[in-house]
């Protein structure tokens, strides 16, 4: 990793020697979706052959992890599927994968491994740690780490499919797609990139920051990280932005500014 606050690192199979447009063997029907869903109700490649239609060759999809949590980094993943699989030649290993959030574990870890390990994706990840996410806000944060994953991608995305929203400072083109995690592969394998190594850093804090219970709830909200905050303090890797770390600073500078306010810490009368 590099030591600045956004880092980042990207990835082109096997050092990006085979071409995007390098065929797979295997192959999976359009006319398949998981859970069983008709493909005329889940078209998976719909938008990445609207824009194949439109002239683009190198479509990226662009997702995050970790733009709620109290703690950790936000995490952005790009990933670029080449054109033989976008035209028809899809994998039959990828037909069931979806949005992160609606795979388990296990599965995330298996389309991370496989996806991580074809030469043929082209796949960049990148992170915005509690430091820069306190410093220009949770939103500025995750757009950096989506324009940093974005810009290692070799060749150059010539369009983009955003989950979510149109992101102003996104430098390449885009399409934005409410739910296009479960609506686009190439943002739904960005998701499982961002959500398993985000999930990967949060088990390794656990470890360096013991009581929180990171490996658990990741540095989501739950009860048991709130109470752990409240008990042990805030950490290293807490957004002070966030409440109820905020709050906290935010009554530690009044009672600083107002020397008449009685200390937390002072002994009842």
């Amino acid at each position: 990793m590099m030591s600045r606050p956004v880092t980042s690192e990207g990835h082109q199979g096997q050092a990006g020697r085979r071409s995007a447009d390098a065929p797979v063997r295997k192959r999976a029907s359009r006319r398949k979706t998981d859970a069983g869903v008709p493909a005329s109700e889940v078209d998976r490649l719909e938008h990445e052959r609207g824009l194949l239609a439109a002239g683009h060759t190198q479509i990226a999809g662009v997702d995050e992890a970790g733009r709620g949590p109290l703690a950790g980094p936000v995490v952005a993943a790009a990933v670029m599927f080449p054109v033989a699989w976008l035209r028809g030649e899809f994998p039959a290993e990828l037909v069931k994968l979806n949005d992160s959030k609606q795979l388990t574990e296990a599965q995330r870890e298996h389309y991370f491994a496989w996806l991580t390990t074809q030469p043929e994706v082209r796949y960049a990840i990148a992170q915005a740690d509690a430091t820069m996410i306190d410093r220009i806000n949770i939103l500025q944060a995750t757009h950096r780490a989506m324009n940093d994953a974005l810009a290692q991608l070799t060749p150059a995305p010539a369009h983009v499919l955003v989950d979510g929203l149109r992101v102003k400072t996104l430098r390449f083109p885009q399409t934005p797609l409410v739910k296009g995690d479960s609506r686009s592969y190439s943002i739904a394998a960005a998701s499982v990139l961002a959500k398993v190594t985000r999930d990967r850093q949060m088990l390794a804090y656990d470890r360096e920051f013991p009581g929180y219970g990171f490996a658990v709830h990741k540095g989501y909200g739950t009860p048991a990280h709130l109470a752990a905050i409240a008990q042990l303090g805030p950490c290293a890797i807490h957004r002070k932005s966030f409440a109820p770390m905020k709050a906290e600073q935010t009554e530690l500078s009044l009672r600083l500014s107002d020397p008449r306010k009685p200390s937390a810490t002072a002994s009842p009368a």
